[in-house]
C-alpha cells in the first residue's frame, strides 16, 4: 500500500488547511480505507498560519487585549514553544478587523502588532515569527516600533501619531527608552511579497489601494516612506530603499529591518521549516497538496509550489486538488502534476465555494483511483 502525504493550504473562503486534509483523507478512505495517509496542513505566512502551526506543533496559546489598526482594543493572541514565538500581524493590525468605511491606511497603526511582541519578549520569547499578511497598514513599521519604545519625532521635536500620513513629517528618531535589548532578540519577518519600500512598485501604490487609500493618499504614503527610508538611513545607515520585501505589509518589511535589526523570510519555505515538513517526506510514495485558486501567484512562492518543488527534489509524485485554476500553461510549465478542479462545466464557483467539502473528497477518490491506475504496489 502506498503512503500518502496530504499537505494543502487552506480554501479561502470556505475549508480551513486541516479541514481540505480531513476531507482528502475522508476521499482516499472511501477507495481503499487501508491506505496510510499523514496530514501536514500548511500556509504561506498570511492569514491563518498560526492555526496550522497549532496543528503540527505543541503551542501555548497567549491572549492579550490590544489595539486595532484605529486604536481601539481588541482582543488578540499569539502561540509559544519555548522561547520562540509566532505572531500573526492580521489579528492586531489587520484588514479584517475593519469594515470597509473604516479602511484607510492614511489613518491606521500596526501598534498593536508591536503591543503583541513586547509581549512575547516579557514572556520570555526569545526568537520571533512575525507573520504579516492581510495588514490594514502603510505606517513602515512605526506604530510598531512606537509599542517597543520608540519615539518618532517631527522637525520641532514633538512625537508624531504612528499612523502612515504622518511618515512625511518624520525628521528623527529616538531610541533611547526601548522596552527590549535588540542584540537579545531575533525576529523573523515572514513573508512572499517581494516590493520595494517606495516608487511606482512600492507599498502604497501596490497595495495602498486595497487599504482604503486615494490617488492623493497614495502620493501622500509614498512620500512618506520614501522620508522614512531616509531618516532611517541617517540614523543608522541602513538602505532601506531597494530592500526586496521592504514594502511588505505597508513598510513593516522596512521598519522592520531598520529598527528591529530583523530577517525577513519567505513564507512557505520558513512555514515548512517551522514544521519540519521535509522529515515528513520520507518512506512517502504521494503528496498531495493544494489551495483554493491556482495561478501565476502560485508559482511566485505559495504553498503548492513549495510543496512540490521540496517532494520533486526527492522524486516524489504530486497531485494538486483546487478550487479553481487560472494560468494553466504558466503553471504547468513550472509544476508538472496532475490538477484536480472543483469547478466543472456543471459546477459553478459559488457551488464549488458552498460544497467544497464534499467535492474535496470526490476529488481525492478520483485522484487516488488515477494514481493506482498509473501505479502498481
Amino acid at each position: 500500500m502506498p503512503k500518502v502525504l496530504i499537505a494543502p493550504d487552506k480554501f479561502k473562503g470556505s475549508l480551513s488547511a486541516m479541514e481540505v486534509c480531513l476531507a482528502i483523507k475522508k476521499g482516499i478512505f472511501n477507495y481503499d480505507p487501508l491506505i496510510e495517509c499523514l496530514v501536514h496542513p500548511l500556509a504561506d505566512g498570511g492569514e491563518g498560519t498560526l492555526d496550522v502551526l497549532a496543528d503540527c506543533l505543541n503551542l501555548r496559546t497567549i491572549k492579550v487585549e490590544v489595539n486595532d489598526p484605529l486604536f481601539r482594543p481588541v482582543d488578540a493572541h499569539y502561540q509559544m514553544s519555548g522561547d520562540k514565538s509566532f505572531i500573526e500581524m492580521s489579528l492586531a493590525s489587520g484588514l479584517q478587523l475593519l469594515n470597509a468605511e473604516e479602511r484607510n491606511c492614511m489613518r491606521t497603526t500596526s501598534y498593536g502588532t508591536g503591543e503583541l511582541i513586547l509581549h512575547a519578549i516579557r514572556n520570555n520569547a526569545r526568537k520571533i515569527y512575525l507573520f504579516i499578511g492581510g495588514s490594514a497598514t502603510n505606517d513602515a513599521g512605526i506604530g510598531l516600533a512606537s509599542a517597543l519604545g520608540y519615539r518618532f519625532l517631527d522637525i520641532s521635536g514633538n512625537e508624531i501619531s504612528p499612523i502612515g500620513a504622518t511618515l512625511k513629517d518624520l525628521k528623527q528618531i529616538d531610541d533611547t527608552h526601548l522596552k527590549f535589548e535588540r542584540e537579545q532578540i531575533e525576529i523573523n519577518v515572514v513573508c512572499d511579497v517581494k516590493n520595494p519600500l517606495f516608487g511606482p512598485f512600492g507599498a502604497a501604490h501596490i497595495y495602498g489601494p486595497q487599504k482604503g487609500a486615494s490617488p492623493g493618499d497614495i502620493k501622500i504614503l509614498d512620500q512618506g516612506l520614501f522620508n522614512f527610508s531616509a531618516v532611517v538611513k541617517l540614523k543608522y545607515g541602513i538602505d532601506l530603499s531597494d530592500l526586496e520585501g521592504g514594502g511588505a505589509a505597508g513598510g513593516i518589511g522596512a521598519g522592520a529591518v531598520g529598527l528591529l535589526n530583523a530577517q525577513l523570510q519567505p513564507g512557505i519555505q520558513s512555514v515548512m521549516e517551522i514544521t519540519c515538513f521535509t522529515d515528513r517526506l520520507e518512506s512517502i510514495d504521494l503528496v498531495i497538496t493544494g489551495e483554493g485558486k491556482l495561478d501565476n501567484q502560485t508559482i511566485q512562492g505559495k504553498v503548492v509550489n513549495g510543496v512540490y518543488q521540496s517532494a520533486d527534489i526527492q522524486g516524489i509524485p504530486v497531485s494538486i486538488i483546487c478550487g479553481v485554476a487560472e494560468d494553466l500553461d504558466i503553471i504547468e510549465s513550472k509544476i508538472k502534476s496532475p490538477i484536480y478542479q472543483l469547478i466543472s462545466d456543471e459546477i459553478s464557483i459559488e457551488e464549488a465555494i458552498k460544497n467544497a467539502n464534499k467535492l474535496v473528497e470526490q476529488r481525492a477518490f478520483q485522484l487516488i483511483k488515477d494514481f493506482f491506475f498509473e501505479k502498481s504496489f
